[in-house]
């Protein structure tokens, strides 16, 4: 039992260390003049696969630890604003994606299971956004109300279905050789 926890801390390792190499990499506003701060990057995917493979507890240290990591060296220049909200969004989307996966094991658990994880992440980025931004970013309510439908909805939807959607194809082509050796 104890060699196999080390198997999943060292993998878990290696993810969170993908993951931060991957928002270095690729990281880009999609809404460049409305919200340049909102940044698209792929860091997600492999949180997520990681949480597929290992379950939602795994997943969910494993977003802890890799927001902690981004939010200090890649993307500090959000601080603790940018680490909270990732750790919400991916926390979100790595735990529902994964409860969902142990509750309906078909063939299509997977991409099910990221099409809730993903719908759930934007549903609480809203309400996080309305709450959390005014507070760090000094704008007020009515600001961040005004810019839900237009930019924070259409953001998180593209950044979290991207990652989903590339999160599942990835996930399908390693699950079975990475099960082996999990």
């Amino acid at each position: 039992m104890q060699m196999q926890n080390i198997k999943k801390l060292s993998f878990s390792a290696v993810i969170c260390a993908l993951a931060v190499v991957a928002v270095l990499a690729v990281h880009f506003p999609i809404f460049a003049v409305a919200a340049p701060f909102l940044e698209y990057d792929p860091g997600d995917i492999f949180v997520l696969v990681a949480g597929l493979l290992l379950g939602p507890w795994w997943g969910l240290g494993i977003t802890l630890v890799a927001s902690l990591v981004q939010g200090v060296t890649v993307s500090a220049a959000s601080g603790l604003y940018g680490i909270l909200m990732h750790i919400i969004s991916t926390g979100t989307l790595v735990l529902v994606a994964t409860f969902v996966k142990r509750l309906f094991k078909s063939r299509l658990s997977s991409e099910l299971s990221v099409a809730c994880g993903v719908l759930a992440a934007t549903a609480v980025m809203l309400g996080a956004n309305m709450v959390i931004t005014p507070a760090f970013m000094g704008v007020s309510v009515e600001a961040v109300r005004d810019m839900l439908l237009p930019v924070i909805l259409p953001f998180n939807l593209i950044k979290l279905a991207a990652n989903g959607i590339l999160a599942c194809a990835l996930y399908r082509a390693v699950r079975v050789p990475l099960s082996r050796l999990l």
